[in-house]
């Protein structure tokens, strides 16, 4: 096999020959004992009275195996069995290649000896494909070379790989398994690797699986614990009821964070077909938030019917119907689903290149995004108690302006009608008729107020200017007062489908903030289809001003992070500034994004 390392990466032999290979007898007598203290004491007393060395080097072993034990974390274990076992044995440098789940290949390699700049030069980490170091996953035995050049199994080594002649490997077995081996090369003086130097490494492994054995079950306490943090963060998030979008980006950022992804992404059942992403986590800005996934993937079906999509290469996998994935290697595609309903999926990919999901990872994650779902479920069914509310309510507003306030300003008009009829004074004439005119006004304001509290979700116009009105109109009537507006160009025509949507969606979360935070007495709309955005293209710029108290120091600003992010996702921005009240005071929000 290649043992060409990734930046970083040191590969000791993957390839050499060797025509005379020693393998050391009966490589169970230490490599399967749990008890490395036993197999040190069996391991001395075979060679007692043969060399005064020995006896010598076994302070140092034991000093070794006491410097193994120590620390809990795994990878830095690794890095440190590399480091006393090339002391040890007097190598110039040594590796662990840890050996992938199902025995194929390699699925972590960690190297001593070798220099971060040759290591990048090299290139990839050794894969264990092929070459001596495949052969050894597949013949786990204790293997000396005197010269890894006569090997018959080698491979050879890729450019900039240093000179390696001698070799020693020894498997390391974990609960009686085999985690991987322990290789080391290149003793020092240039001499060859004696049994004594083989006993001592047999032992260390021995040591080392113990130690690997405790550092893998404290990992797994460790990330078991953060995905139950993870979820609880979650649920928290879903039932604090705040806004949707908001939580369903808390499940986005959770769910990278744990599974050490390059992206969280959220997908939701589209109403024309498909899946459409509706919530991403990622370091980089996206450009995905709004993308429908469509419903000829085979990948779509399989998610909306329940199952879970595991990939291995997301960039080269044709079931994957988006250019997105382009970016992206190992992914796990998790059904949000409780009790048999799917309500959307999880997505958690990591970068090309990047080692894929354990069956670990892999189970946690399911189980993250089974809580998940059922959080969400909690979530509609207390969102759905919310809307009803607020349904009852608007009715109830509804008939009462209706049934009280207009009935009562018709027959006010109708007073100053008459009243305006028997003056015979000019002025007062045309000062009633013109209070009669602005009853008139508020009366057809009031009729669109109600109108607009009676329509459903689904009887919402198609028109960009007509929906930015029926918000407006919405907010007219918790503010007490309706919010001016003014268009510039052709909204409806130069605005596509997907940025208005997301324009209505921040017209309406910059009304309701005004709403719940401002105090304010006058809101001014303005919605500019022909605005300038800061790469030159023209887009579409929707500004919210009030007079309000504007934004407390400390205040939450998730509303405004929301306004941005979903900006950002169609390649736009959005900031706020003072407000139009004297002296600057409320809040100006800007949302722009382009066409």
């Amino acid at each position: 096999m290649s043992a060409a390392p990734a930046p970083g990466a040191v590969p000791p032999p993957d390839g050499a020959r060797d025509s005379s290979p020693t393998v050391a007898s009966s490589p169970a007598d230490l490599g399967d004992s749990s008890d490395a203290v036993e197999a040190a004491t069996r391991a001395t007393r075979g060679l007692q009275g043969l060399s005064a060395e020995l006896t010598a080097r076994v302070p140092q072993l034991l000093e070794a195996m006491r410097s193994v034990g120590t620390g809990p974390e795994l990878h830095s274990t690794l890095d440190r069995i590399c480091e006393t076992a090339a002391e040890l044995a007097d190598a110039r440098y040594a590796a662990i290649g840890v050996v992938a789940e199902g025995g194929e290949g390699l699925s972590d390699f960690v190297y001593h000896g070798v220099h971060e700049e040759t290591a990048t030069r090299i290139g990839r980490l050794p894969d264990g494909h092929r070459g001596l170091l495949g052969a050894l996953i597949h013949e786990p035995d204790p293997l000396r070379l005197a010269d890894l050049a006569d090997d018959p199994r080698s491979c050879g080594f890729p450019a900039h790989h240093p000179p390696m002649r001698t070799f020693l490997g020894v498997p390391i077995r974990v609960q009686g398994e085999i985690f991987g081996n322990l290789y080391l090369t290149e003793k020092r003086g240039g001499a060859e690797f004696s049994d004594y130097d083989l006993n001592m490494v047999r032992v260390l492994a021995t040591e080392a699986g113990i130690a690997i054995g405790n550092a893998r079950l404290y990992e797994a306490a460790r990330q078991r614990e953060r995905w139950i943090d993870g979820s609880v963060a979650v649920t928290t998030a879903l039932l604090s009821g705040g806004d949707a979008e908001e939580a369903l980006q808390v499940v986005a950022e959770q769910a990278r964070h744990l599974s050490g992804s390059a992206a969280g992404i959220v997908l939701l059942p589209a109403e024309e077909g498909g899946m459409e992403i509706v919530a991403v986590s990622s370091d980089k800005p996206s450009q995905a938030m709004g993308v429908i996934i469509p419903a000829e993937s085979e990948i779509v079906a399989e998610l909306l019917g329940g199952a879970a999509v595991f990939v291995d290469d997301a960039s080269t996998d044709p079931r994957i119907m988006t250019r997105l994935a382009r970016d992206f290697g190992p992914a796990m595609m998790l059904p949000l689903q409780s009790d048999g309903r799917v309500l959307g999926t999880l997505v958690t990919p990591r970068a090309r290149g990047e080692r894929p999901f354990t069956d670990t990872e892999r189970t946690l994650a399911a189980q993250f995004a089974s809580q998940a779902a059922l959080a969400l479920m909690m979530a509609e069914a207390q969102r759905d108690r919310e809307r009803l509310a607020v349904y009852e309510d608007r009715d109830r507003i509804a008939r009462d302006l209706h049934d009280l306030v207009i009935q009562r300003l018709f027959a006010t008009g109708m007073m100053l009608e008459s009243a305006q009829r028997r003056s015979v004074v000019p002025e007062v004439r045309l000062g009633v008729g013109k209070a009669v005119d602005e009853l008139d006004v508020t009366i057809q304001e009031i009729r669109t107020a109600i109108f607009a509290l009676q329509q459903g979700p689904a009887e919402a116009p198609s028109g960009l200017r007509t929906r930015v009105l029926r918000e407006i109109n919405m907010a007219a009537v918790p503010l007490g007062f309706k919010p001016t507006h003014h268009f510039v160009g052709a909204v409806d025509s130069l605005v596509g489908e997907l940025t208005g949507k997301n324009l209505i969606a921040a017209l309406r979360e910059a009304l309701s903030n005004a709403f719940r935070h401002a105090e304010a007495a006058r809101i001014d709309v303005v919605v500019d289809a022909t605005a300038p955005l800061a790469d030159g293209q023209r887009g579409v710029r929707l500004t919210v001003a009030d007079d309000g108290v504007g934004i407390p120091e400390g205040g939450r600003r998730s509303g405004l992070k929301n306004l941005k992010r979903r900006a950002e996702s169609l390649g736009g921005d959005s900031w706020y500034g003072p407000g139009i009240g004297e002296d600057g005071s409320g809040t100006t929000v800007v949302w722009q994004a382009p066409h």
